[in-house]
């Protein structure tokens, strides 16, 4: 979004907030962006298709409306999904069309009954038996099963249990499993998987429909709870509902697991009382793969291909090159791979390591050293530390504030494309030869500190989604 765009949107924003209240315009429109102004047509981009149809239904007219108030007659205002091709943008327009253009008081044409969650978004194809077990993700799976092969009413110690880790590396899968593991053990028991994202949908839903009192029923009669992509949860209202439920269920002695992409102290947009509650149960991460993991992974998805196609064959070396060059989860190894049979299928002959490696030339994770800033660097590193940004720029020595400063500069020599000198002015103005000691500092502890190792790891993982 460039400043102009920035500005503009900046004015809607307020226009909204004050028509809307604060919790409307954090639930819907939060994460929207303003990509575009040109011949009349004012561009937006969201996140997921889910708010892209919600906004379409209930608010596009208002958007519109709004925007004409500040620029002046538009054509359209169109929205978009962030990240889409553009063929599944088109695909989604038509299946998300608006089925009112009223100022948004027009009622989803799709069905709100949340019950329908408990069997219907469970992916049976994501089990424990096809859940690849490593170093990286032992822990997570191991209180999962807990969790999935506990007796009804039995007593854990993981309610709640919190399961953070990057996209595609396997959350969804443990909630799937879990799922799947207590219907086949206690098909009586009560089990609800939805995203935050659908709770939010139901609960607004809900307010529209004047039947909050339903709404709230349907978690009342649940045996296991299992929510995921929490981070997306936004709104003071929204989260009180959800807490309430939350509080009920876990102090009834029925279980809840939570998934998401940073850990509870990450989630800037909940309430800290519920990030205590977050915390109280147990809370364990999935770790980046490391290459045997990731090369088992893919021997586990390419059996699985061959049993639906017994003609497919993929030499063990392109296996590898692929688990050498993919670093990320099992969505993206199962992405190269279909690629590479793609282009082997398309081309009638068998594929090389020389060809896959052209295949694959633009497909490995490379951070954007471009995108990342030092200010983000700081942002993590102080929330994570509990360290206040002008303690790290100060000249002040404990521990509790170099080890955070120094890993700072280590972070932002490894992930931005900044020099020696710039990050020392840029933290605290301190000399080029005092990041340099720093980097090699931290360079050399986390080849003996596995701890730390993994805390810079996670570190990372934080500032590359920030």
């Amino acid at each position: 979004m460039n400043n102009e765009n920035s500005q503009l949107w900046q004015r809607l924003a307020a226009r909204l907030r004050a028509e809307l209240g604060e919790d409307l315009f954090t639930s819907w429109f939060g994460r929207m962006e303003l990509e575009s102004v040109a011949g009349g047509r004012l561009l937006f981009s969201v996140p997921t298709r889910f708010l892209k149809s919600w906004i379409e239904s209930h608010y596009i007219q208002k958007l519109k409306a709004i925007a004409e108030t500040e620029i002046g007659a538009l054509d359209s205002v169109v929205l978009k999904v962030r990240g889409a091709p553009m063929a599944q943008r088109a695909t989604m327009r038509q299946a998300a069309a608006p089925a009112s253009t009223d100022s948004g008081l027009s009622e989803p044409r799709m069905s709100i009954n949340l019950s329908a969650e408990r069997t219907n978004t469970i992916d049976e194809s994501q089990s424990f038996e096809t859940f690849v077990v490593g170093a990286a993700n032992q822990l997570a799976h191991a209180a999962a099963s807990r969790v999935a092969n506990a007796a009804p009413g039995a007593s854990v110690s993981a309610n709640p249990l919190y399961i953070h880790a990057a996209a595609g590396f396997g959350k969804t899968h443990l909630l799937n499993a879990i799922a799947q593991r207590i219907k086949t053990l206690n098909p009586q028991r009560k089990v609800m998987m939805l995203s935050a994202e659908r709770f939010m949908y139901g609960f607004i839903h809900a307010i529209r429909q004047r039947d909050t009192l339903a709404f709230k029923d349907q978690f009342q009669s649940v045996d296991v709870l299992l929510i995921d992509d929490f981070q997306f949860l936004q709104g003071k209202t929204m989260q009180q509902e959800f807490c309430h439920s939350f509080n009920s269920l876990v102090d009834t002695r029925r279980q809840v697991v939570v998934a998401a992409d940073v850990p509870p102290s990450q989630l800037d947009s909940v309430d800290q009382r519920m990030r205590s509650r977050l915390v109280g149960g147990l809370v364990v991460d999935i770790e980046t793969p490391d290459e045997e993991l990731r090369h088992r992974i893919l021997d586990s998805r390419y059996a699985t291909m061959q049993k639906a196609d017994p003609t497919l064959y993929v030499i063990p070396e392109v296996l590898t090159l692929i688990a050498q060059r993919i670093t990320g989860g099992g969505r993206e190894l199962e992405g190269a791979l279909n690629r590479v049979v793609a282009y082997q299928q398309f081309n009638h002959s068998p594929i090389t390591t020389d060809l896959a490696a052209m295949v694959l030339r633009d497909a490995a994770q490379v951070v954007d050293a471009g995108r990342i800033k030092i200010e983000d660097i700081m942002k993590v590193i102080g929330r994570h530390f509990n360290v206040a940004k002008s303690d790290l720029l100060s000249p002040r020595r404990a521990r509790n504030v170099v080890v955070p400063r120094q890993i700072g500069m280590y972070l932002s020599k490894k992930l931005t494309s900044r020099s020696l000198p710039e990050i020392g002015r840029r933290f605290g103005g301190r000399d080029h030869s005092t990041v340099l000691h720093a980097v090699r500092k931290i360079d050399d502890q986390m080849k003996s500190d596995e701890k730390l190792a993994k805390e810079v790891a996670l570190l990372i993982r934080l500032v590359e989604q920030a």
